[in-house]
């Protein structure tokens, strides 16, 4: 086994680095006291609020690492991350830009066309514009190389048939990056050959959308029906048999943000909150190994977000973080409700009966969406030489 299985940076923010986490704190402060947004679990994968997204647009803090010409404002990878983890933790309703602005744009980025660049990109770096991700389907669980779904070539373009599962946001999303098989076949020696990606518009016809209700009572999740949907040539996303390894790379980015360890962040601040300055002995325990976790979390995602600032690719330490982070998620919500047995009330006046509402009912399919967890103890494994 090597002993550089694994590398996280030391990172530490610069003092201009501060002065924008001011900047969005008190940005954040001020949109909550005059009732622009009321703070939620699991913001980034639940709180669809389409005007604060505009507003997060307005304020230049979405592509923030693009380039000027795209509408993006050329800013570091730290800066994304500052302004990332001060809306995480704050509870923020970032649901519907969150997949364009993490993965879609950079993939449109890498491998899209000039027009395709010119016309999407500045839309979502002003919040106007919403991706779905098109990569799991019914009966693949998270064995994502036996999907079924078919682009067939036609005359000026491709025509798609099959299902997308899980597909968060696809009812008001405008665009769908969907893995499909172009090629190839099944079996397990040629399953990864044969993929390719495509952009497709959400809004023409041979598309359905059904949305699948969880035990939250959100309407979230979907099922994305394609028959004989017709796309132009000019939607393939980069080259066609390409698909695996740009949805590996979009993984990649999927994985490495620290929404996959802040989700119930809002939640224990609230119990904090809750608890006051005097704690009783179980509620300092819980408090300080809570916090103890969640900065080791930090520091961990912190290093994967500076291996992005030096340009590398941390699949591997991205897998690593989200498997802790979300077995976190939890494991926190347990240890509250053993300290603060308060009933989780959804339609609470009470903030920490409500978060914690939220949380226990949203924070459990972390631990499928972006990969499960077993898959992601896999790419782990592999890396230590254990398989």
């Amino acid at each position: 086994m090597s002993s550089n299985a694994f590398r996280f940076p030391d990172v530490e923010f610069t003092p201009e680095l501060k002065a924008l986490q001011q900047e969005v704190r008190d940005f954040l402060a001020a949109e909550k006291a005059s009732g622009g947004f009321v703070p939620v679990a699991d913001g980034w994968g639940f709180g669809v609020d389409l005007e604060f997204s505009r507003k997060l647009g307005q304020k230049g803090w979405l592509g923030m690492t693009w380039p000027k010409q795209y509408g993006g404002h050329e800013r570091s990878s730290m800066e994304r991350y500052v302004v990332t983890e001060e809306l995480l933790a704050a509870g923020a309703p970032v649901s519907a830009h969150w997949v364009a602005d993490r993965q879609s744009g950079p993939m449109i980025l890498k491998n899209g066309t000039e027009e395709q660049k010119k016309t999407i990109l500045p839309r979502i770096a002003a919040g106007e514009c919403h991706f779905a991700i098109g990569m799991s389907e019914p009966g693949s669980g998270s064995d994502l190389a036996s999907l079924r779904t078919t682009a067939t070539k036609v005359d000026g373009g491709y025509k798609i048939n099959g299902t997308k599962i899980w597909s968060s946001g696809a009812h008001f999303c405008h665009y769908m990056i969907a893995t499909v098989r172009t090629g190839g076949t099944r079996d397990e020696k040629n399953r990864h050959e044969g993929l390719s990606q495509f952009l497709i518009d959400l809004s023409i016809p041979g598309i359905e959308i059904r949305s699948i209700k969880n035990m939250a009572g959100d309407e979230h999740f979907n099922e994305t029906h394609f028959t004989d949907a017709f796309v132009p040539d000019d939607c393939l996303l980069g080259e066609e048999g390409d698909g695996w390894h740009q949805v590996t790379s979009e993984l990649g980015l999927e994985r490495s943000g620290p929404e996959r360890f802040l989700s119930s962040a809002i939640v224990l601040t609230e119990a904090a909150r809750k608890i006051g300055n005097e704690p009783d002995d179980r509620e300092a325990l819980m408090l300080g190994q809570s916090v103890a976790r969640l900065k080791s979390l930090r520091r961990m995602s912190l290093g994967v977000s500076g291996l992005l600032q030096e340009g590398g690719s941390p699949t591997v330490e991205a897998a690593l973080v989200k498997d802790i982070g979300t077995r976190y998620e939890s494991t926190l919500l347990n240890d509250i409700r053993q300290v603060q047995p308060t009933e989780p009330l959804g339609q609470s006046t009470d903030d920490f009966a409500r978060t914690m509402a939220e949380g226990l009912l949203r924070v459990p399919s972390s631990t499928i969406r972006g990969g499960t967890n077993e898959v992601l103890r896999g790419i782990v494994a592999r890396q230590l030489g254990l398989r």
